[in-house]
């Protein structure tokens, strides 16, 4: 008989330092132990999400609270070689935790924060949409890995969670041309899946404290969910915050197809929620924990034929616009842009914002994830 995967719900409705240190003290133990996952000699690279940088009374990256508590913990537990890094969206991991606080907790507890430095192209001959990756080496050098997302919407996939998350081991310019590589949300989330598989983080972490709905992963805005959650399953983590916010899991294609590439479960059957007071179930943990008025997308997908006529005609299908009273045009778009030509342009200098051109944009909603004014939204 399969094994169900263990998702760890914590709840913990404050960042403070004691709160949220004993909160992943007691997940790690639920989940056996970090030595369990990570053996003591082994070097460990924590990889946050760093989109950009952010106020933290903005939910844009992963609270430096949770990622100082974990390095706290670890160095408690006896791991002397940790590091921390991204491959950010705009700038590098030291200038994005600058003044955050996570740049304070790093010295306290002398953790590096590594800029990436170099590409290392890397074969996976076994994935299912991608064959190969350019991942950092500075990932590279490291024994394992524990990613410690953050928990979002996403205009592309629905969610980010565990799964995006590793879109962060691809280097530099390389997560530009994996969304022209990957234009639709099921490809995109098909090469998330092959990257988690060939990456194999050992432990999945997600802050879910003070979550973003609405227009994310960029955004959004500010939402309490009180939790943190861990597993060493992404998908079953995942699909545990979609319960949460009352979405169903298959309709996030890194779920679907995470689920069918072999990378985890999102079938409710299939999950053990534990809590520190015990085992509840899926529909239990909703019902306690959840929040249904949770703004994300829940619109179903068109069927197969009329998908593909509506994107023929380029009709009825999700596009990114501007907000003209919030843009300062600064051109942040126009750079993040991954298609050659772009797809979003200034046509006459900066006098006024950027225009699209929808025949070229390949709906990666790069432009609206970067914005620093939250000036770009979904329709």
């Amino acid at each position: 008989m399969k094994e169900k995967s263990k998702v760890i719900l914590l709840p913990c409705s404050s960042y403070r330092e004691e709160f949220v240190y004993e909160s992943l003290k007691k997940g790690a133990e639920l989940l056996g132990g970090l030595e369990s996952l990570i053996g003591k000699e082994e070097s460990v690279f924590i990889k946050p999400n760093l989109l950009k940088k952010a106020e933290n009374s903005r939910p844009v990256i992963t609270h430096p609270a949770v990622a100082g508590m974990l390095v706290r913990l670890l160095r408690k537990e006896g791991y002397e070689k940790i590091v921390l890094g991204d491959s950010c969206g705009v700038g590098t991991t030291s200038r994005v935790i600058s003044g955050t606080g996570m740049d304070d907790y790093l010295k306290k507890y002398q953790v590096p924060a590594v800029d990436f430095s170099k590409g290392v192209r890397v074969e996976y001959p076994e994935g299912t949409q991608a064959r190969e990756f350019i991942l950092a080496k500075e990932l590279l050098d490291s024994d394992c890995v524990i990613s410690v997302c953050k928990m979002k919407t996403h205009a592309l996939e629905r969610i980010t969670g565990a799964v995006k998350n590793s879109y962060g081991f691809v280097y530099g310019l390389h997560k530009a041309k994996g969304h022209t590589q990957y234009p639709s949300a099921d490809s995109f989330a098909r090469m998330l899946v092959d990257l988690n598989r060939l990456v194999k983080p050992r432990l999945y972490v997600m802050d879910g404290i003070t979550a973003m709905e609405g227009n994310g992963p960029g955004s959004g805005d500010p939402v309490s969910m009180n939790v943190l959650l861990l597993s060493t399953d992404p998908v079953a983590l995942d699909s545990v915050f979609c319960h949460l916010i009352h979405l169903k899991p298959q309709m996030v294609p890194t779920n679907y197809h995470g689920e069918k590439m072999g990378l985890g479960t999102w079938k409710e059957e299939e999950i053990r929620v534990i809590t520190p007071q015990g085992e509840i179930s899926v529909k239990e943990a909703a019902a306690r924990y959840g929040n249904s008025g949770f703004r994300v997308d829940r619109r179903a997908v068109r069927s197969g034929l009329w998908e593909r006529m509506a994107k023929a005609l380029n009709i009825f299908q999700k596009k990114p616009y501007i907000d003209e009273s919030l843009c300062i045009k600064c051109g942040v778009c126009v750079k993040s842009c991954p298609v050659p030509g772009k797809a979003v342009e200034f046509k006459k200098g900066r006098t006024k914002p950027p225009v699209y051109d929808y025949k070229k944009c390949i709906r990666c909603f790069c432009c609206q994830e970067m914005c620093p004014e939250r000036a770009i939204k979904v329709k």
